[in-house]
């Protein structure tokens, strides 16, 4: 099993305070957790429309990025980033929202289309769609018209708790996937349901 060379996660999300505890924000909470769990800062860094940090998991030298755009302009952040320090598509992780499955549950994957998400409809033309995803579960409104208030509102203090859990999950299903153990990592975080 040969080192799955991750150089890049992104975490997508809205930056400001009203948006700060949204569940389009998840995949913010991913990165930051990262960054908590080792010792990575984050600062801003206006060429890269967003806020980096550098450090290292599980030994492996990776960069944390959290897009300023908004998110349906994300690809402005992470394509130069990618430019700069020549990190190819499949070596970039992006956790993202996913409304298609319940808070609580997880999904890892490479490649694939945006599934209507605009983080990633940007992102796509940028750098194509060989990169990884870390689908975050925030579960679907009951009716579709209600999904832009959905992902703009805060979670239920269980919801957020789950997510939180589910989260560090995810963190330890990206450090199997680095140690290279992909179909463990992908096992790990697809087979993830926390009961809500």
């Amino acid at each position: 099993m040969g080192t799955i060379m991750i150089k890049l996660i992104v975490g997508l999300g809205n930056v400001g305070a009203e948006y700060k505890d949204t569940r389009h924000n998840a995949g913010f909470w991913f990165v930051d957790a990262l960054s908590d769990k080792f010792g990575i800062m984050l600062t801003y860094d206006k060429k890269f429309h967003g806020s980096v940090g550098r450090g290292t998991i599980v030994g492996q030298d990776i960069r944390l990025l959290t897009p300023s755009t908004f998110m349906n302009r994300s690809g402005l952040a992470v394509a130069p980033l990618a430019k700069f320090y020549n990190i190819a598509p499949h070596e970039i992780l992006i956790a993202h929202d996913e409304l298609d499955i319940s808070a609580g549950s997880l999904r890892l994957k490479k490649g694939g289309g945006h599934g209507g998400h605009n983080g990633l409809k940007d992102i796509i033309p940028h750098i194509g769609a060989d990169f990884w995803r870390l689908r975050v579960g925030i579960g679907r409104p009951t009716h579709s018209s209600m999904v832009s208030g959905w992902v703009l509102s805060k979670p239920s203090s269980d919801d957020r708790i789950c997510i939180d859990r589910t989260i560090e999950y995810g963190i330890d299903a990206l450090e199997i996937l680095i140690k290279g153990d992909e179909q463990k990592a992908i096992s790990l975080a697809n087979g993830l349901k926390l009961p809500t």
